[in-house]
């Protein structure tokens, strides 16, 4: 006990507060030991309890710290993550294109090896054509030879094209009514001469209920086409190549479902090419190796079709035994009111017939001019050219109407293209000139092409390089006056 202090009156007041209840002991003592807080000001309560507020401004630094700390590991781990998807995505594109550079350097290789080997034996047999014109065989042998490497040489460049257009995603199905009977015969009537002049038995079988179906006739011929190709160009002399069409139940109402195969008795295939087999430009046997022209782009333009008419392609195949293709597709079963028949019809073009019906061909390549003015003039018509679109609308607006009967019109020209020129002559005053037939004919062969010579004012569209046989059967038609031989 502290000095001063009266003993006997702390014992006093010690033996007084054990007496008291324990209720008015803990009421006094309340009373007189709290904090009148209520009263106090703030300087008052952080006088009588320092430690108090330096506690809680401690925690509340302490806290503010680890927060900030916090803050910063997480945002140093976000800019982390950040860093590494950037660098991932960087990896992604790097590697995306480095493959799109070699997919375009293993293109240019291909397209190099297989345009060279027409080109080459163009030029090679143009060569020998000029030191043997005297020999008549023999010119006829080198000119087969050069038809044959042009067929080639075309068929690389429309394989290129139709890649590029199913690639580019604006390829949609074009469906009407077709009879699968004509269909199939007009396949077996194209190839049946091939087969049999390579000593191939060539057949087909058809098994169907219901002929007449909606489908995209142009490109099911595209995709048989290619099949029956291979099968042509594979198969040694004595071997069979056989076309057989079954109709199968549909679980669809109103659908039905065909499934063609076509089996040969060529070369085949090893198991482990044909899971490249619709891979672009793969082939198993080189040119070289094989002596047999491929561009590797026919089975994958197939796979496409078929994928895009939803159907499904099967391949069997073994070497030396030969290939089974199974092509299934559904089409929609046409109505009556669907269904046309078609009386088939055979062109012949006479050369007095045609003359007198005047031609303006709008085309500036010289080259490409002589050509389309030795095979109009050959066919009796009568040709005018101008070089470039305004020319060919200055000819026509000063000419008389009804003078000339049709326009051939190049869209590529200088000074004015033929989508421009095309636009201003439907705009002549006079109608019978603004309303003259106009075809495009040009190298634009994709199908928005065709479209921006429609949409241009143009009544029809073909593709170069010519082939004289569309061209007539084109103009007859359009002048309405085709000579025709009912079959």
């Amino acid at each position: 006990m502290p000095d001063g202090v009266n003993h006997q009156l702390a014992g006093i007041l010690t033996k007084c507060i054990y007496h008291l209840p324990s209720d008015e002991l803990q009421k006094i003592i309340s009373e007189n030991t709290r904090y009148q807080v209520e009263n106090m000001t703030l300087a008052e309560y952080i006088a009588l309890h320092p430690y108090i507020i330096l506690g809680i401004l401690a925690s509340f630094t302490a806290f503010a710290m680890i927060l900030a700390l916090f803050m910063k590991v997480r945002i140093k781990q976000k800019l982390l993550m950040q860093e590494k998807e950037n660098l991932m995505q960087m990896e992604h594109l790097a590697r995306k294109a480095q493959a799109a550079e070699r997919s375009k350097t293993n293109f240019l290789f291909n397209m190099s090896h297989d345009i060279r080997t027409p080109m080459n034996a163009i030029i090679g047999f143009t060569e020998l054509l000029e030191k043997h014109l005297d020999d008549r065989e023999l010119t006829k042998t080198y000119i087969k030879n050069i038809q044959t490497s042009n067929d080639f040489l075309l068929s690389i460049v429309n394989n290129v094209l139709e890649m590029a257009r199913i690639e580019s995603g604006k390829m949609i199905l074009d469906e009407s009514c077709c009879n699968a009977h004509v269909f199939q015969d007009s396949l077996f009537s194209m190839f049946d001469s091939q087969m049999k002049e390579k000593g191939i038995r060539f057949s087909k079988i058809c098994r169907i209920e219901h002929a007449d179906v909606i489908c995209d006739e142009t490109k099911l011929r595209e995709i048989f086409l290619n099949i029956l190709s291979n099968a042509w160009k594979y198969t040694p002399a004595g071997g069979t190549v056989a076309m057989e069409l079954t109709e199968l139940p549909s679980d669809r109402s109103g659908y039905v479902k065909y499934q063609t195969v076509i089996e040969d008795t060529g070369i085949g295939m090893s198991e482990e090419f044909i899971s490249h087999l619709f891979e672009e430009f793969s082939r198993e046997r080189s040119s070289t190796e094989s002596k047999l022209n491929g561009t590797g782009l026919g089975m994958p333009i197939v796979k496409k079709l078929v994928d895009l008419m939803q159907g499904t392609i099967e391949v069997e195949s073994r070497v030396g035994k030969g290939t089974k293709i199974t092509v299934t597709l559904s089409h929609r079963i046409a109505e009556a009111a669907d269904i046309t028949h078609h009386t088939e019809i055979v062109a012949r073009y006479d050369a007095d017939y045609f003359k007198g019906k005047r031609i303006l061909l709008a085309e500036d390549n010289e080259l490409n001019a002589e050509i389309a003015i030795t095979i109009l003039e050959e066919a009796g018509y009568e040709v005018e050219l101008a070089e470039d679109g305004i020319i060919c609308v200055d000819m026509l607006e000063k000419a008389d109407a009804g003078y000339y009967d049709l326009i051939l019109m190049d869209i590529q020209m200088p000074n004015m293209d033929g989508y421009k020129a095309t636009q201003m002559i439907r705009k002549f005053s006079d109608k019978r000139k603004a309303d003259i037939l106009i075809v495009a004919m040009t190298a634009n062969a994709f199908e928005e092409d065709k479209q921006d010579a429609y949409n241009a004012g143009m009544n029809w569209h073909i593709a170069k390089p010519i082939i004289v046989e569309e061209l007539m059967e084109v103009l007859a038609k359009l002048l309405n006056e085709q000579h025709v031989l009912k079959i």
